[in-house]
């Protein structure tokens, strides 16, 4: 497993051991064991989550209040997604700051971004399915949603056409009218 930390250091992009040939591939998702050797972390994951969306759809930015805040482990099994993670801690240096990367499962590659960002992707390829490992329950009395394009977050979505939106995402606040993580 290598791991490259972020501009934003508590964001990690994780990109697994991958052993291949003529049969297909095989490796090892998520290692408890390896993840901590890894990063020094040690989330405890309770929850799998799995979604799937057609070309354009832009799910986020959410994120869960504490007591429920949850730290993600994303991962992409079929397609493309710019997926993004915003600082929304607001004692840290780097609040308001955005990360984007492109997950494809054909890197396999995973994101990790911990409690106190907000979290959306949008879907790059024609259909994408999505599977991300959560630190704590749903919890939807604590769950909240910043607006995908708030003109002080500033994110620079790969848009071709006006994304599709649920109505949640579509009546999301901005990041200064929204209820965040000391």
């Amino acid at each position: 497993m290598k791991i490259k930390r972020l501009a934003i250091a508590d964001i990690i992009l994780i990109e697994p051991d991958v052993f291949g040939d003529e049969r297909g591939f095989f490796f090892e998702s998520f290692n408890q064991k390896a993840f901590e050797e890894a990063t020094g972390l040690s989330p405890t994951f309770v929850q799998d989550n799995y979604s799937k969306s057609s070309k354009g759809v832009l799910r986020g930015l959410h994120y869960q209040l504490p007591p429920k805040a949850q730290g993600k482990l994303v991962r992409v099994i079929q397609g493309e997604i710019f997926d993004v993670a915003v600082d929304i801690r607001e004692s840290s240096p780097t609040f308001g700051h955005w990360i984007g990367q492109h997950l494809t499962a054909r890197s396999k590659k995973q994101l990790w971004i911990p409690e106190g960002f907000a979290h959306g992707f949008m879907v790059i390829s024609s259909t994408c399915e999505v599977l991300y490992k959560a630190t704590n329950y749903y919890a939807p009395e604590f769950e909240r949603c910043i607006s995908w394009h708030d003109p002080d977050i500033s994110i620079n979505w790969p848009l071709m056409e006006t994304p599709v939106l649920s109505n949640k995402d579509q009546q999301a606040s901005n990041l200064e009218n929204a209820q965040i993580f000391p």
